[in-house]
């Protein structure tokens, strides 16, 4: 029955897409669940003027979303709207040509839902099994919410998109179009290492308990914080990211989630973004679970889990102890993401703790992350109030309990030496110290 339903609803990408109508707000699978030939017939039918407009909300698009729907020559036919801001649209948002949306990830499935809107939605997703079920894969966050809520719902059946359980599923009743394309998922990019991300991860490491449970960011230092957990034991996992630093740990033993008090020995996430390794370790892996992010973020949930400890990371950090982690050079650089709600659920968990990790200077030492305040226009990611640890390859500042004269003392002495003294006299004309 169910397979007489999947081929009624095989088309071609370029038959799906004439579903999408002029105005219609289009949500995408998330990085690894970029939908590559959707995005590429939608394309077509733009620059055709079969469609003459379209707006379209994502997050951290790749070179699927930005070679096709992104793509400069498409400016005036898409209204963009991003509820992050990366390398594939800092450009457009510093010029007006992409609208950033403020948001905690936890909160962007009801935004979609009451506030935005879904008209259509195309994502990538795994073969349908035999009882007609799909898996979102690596991207479940806000997508699966996005499915639900659209009007039309297309998917792209790729082989190589893996199976995950958890609340990951969707049924090819639930489903408008079918499409079939089966090349492989792009590696997502890391960045480059630098040397004293290994100093950091080890202090890092040293502040998380054997049977804590984490959460790690995306990018180099949450890949040197893992390589330093490696004479841990039972560590769990429940992080907004699933990632190849991740993957280690688990193949060495080092996460079993036995000692978890919410989903024991279950590795929960809401996106995975890495490697061909991490693609076919999650797959039909009984123990890799992903929920939509308005359960996994919500500090509520993370709360729960006890020795709860969330790792991230920050631009910039004043001497009050106000987190910058999205705002650079009279630009929005970056976004909120699901920073605070780590932070937050991570410091309500008991024996919880909540991490920011940075280098503490910028361009080779000429400018130091730790200021006395914080850039003119600069946003707050993570107000002083919640602000726990803080570590660069200085030391470590525990904030929590401190008084703001404290506070200063323990940020300046984690700051780069050669701005410690400045930093001193900035502070006491504060009436810091």
């Amino acid at each position: 029955m169910y397979k007489k339903q999947y081929q009624k609803k095989l088309i071609t990408p370029e038959e799906a897409v004439k579903l999408i109508r002029k105005d219609d707000m289009l949500v995408h699978g998330l990085t690894m669940a970029e939908p590559p030939a959707l995005l590429r017939a939608v394309a077509e039918r733009l620059r055709q003027g079969d469609l003459e407009k379209m707006r379209m909300f994502s997050v951290l698009p790749l070179d699927s979303v930005c070679s096709t729907i992104l793509a400069p020559d498409l400016i005036d036919c898409v209204e963009a709207y991003s509820g992050f801001v990366d390398s594939g649209t800092r450009g457009l948002v510093s010029t007006g040509l992409n609208y950033y949306v403020p948001n905690h990830l936890h909160q962007i499935p009801r935004l979609l839902e009451e506030f935005i809107g879904v008209d259509v939605c195309i994502t990538t997703v795994s073969p349908m099994d035999d009882s007609g079920y799909f898996s979102f894969g690596t991207a479940n966050d806000f997508t699966s919410t996005a499915a639900r809520a659209s009007r039309v719902l297309i998917v792209e059946v790729n082989r190589n998109m893996p199976r995950v359980f958890g609340d990951s599923l969707i049924h090819i009743s639930e489903v408008d179009a079918v499409v079939e394309n089966h090349e492989t998922i792009p590696n997502f990019p890391c960045g480059d290492k630098q040397p004293e991300a290994d100093i950091i991860g080890k202090k890092i490491s040293q502040l998380v308990p054997d049977g804590a449970t984490i959460q790690m960011g995306i990018g180099v230092l949450p890949n040197a914080v893992a390589e330093q957990l490696e004479n841990h034991n039972d560590l769990g996992i429940h992080t907004e990211v699933f990632g190849p630093g991740m993957v280690h740990l688990i193949k060495e033993g080092v996460v079993t989630g036995e000692k978890k008090t919410l989903h024991p020995r279950k590795h929960v996430f809401t996106v995975a973004q890495g490697d061909q390794e991490m693609l076919e370790f999650m797959n039909q892996n009984p123990a890799m679970e992903s929920y939509p992010c308005s359960y996994v973020n919500n500090p509520g949930i993370i709360a729960q889990n006890d020795r709860m400890v969330s790792i991230n990371s920050l631009i910039q950090v004043d001497l009050l102890g106000q987190c910058n982690a999205e705002y650079m050079a009279g630009h929005q650089y970056s976004g909120t993401g699901g920073q605070l709600d780590f932070v937050r659920g991570a410091f309500d968990s008991k024996e919880g703790k909540s991490i920011l990790a940075f280098y503490s200077t910028a361009k080779n030492n000429t400018i130091s992350r730790v200021v006395d305040r914080l850039d003119p226009g600069a946003m707050v990611t993570t107000p002083r109030m919640d602000t726990h640890y803080l570590v660069t390859e200085y030391g470590v500042a525990n904030l929590k309990g401190k008084s703001t004269r404290e506070r200063a003392e323990e940020i300046i002495n984690i700051a780069h030496p050669k701005f410690r003294e400045e930093l001193y006299q900035r502070a006491e004309g504060m009436y810091l110290i």
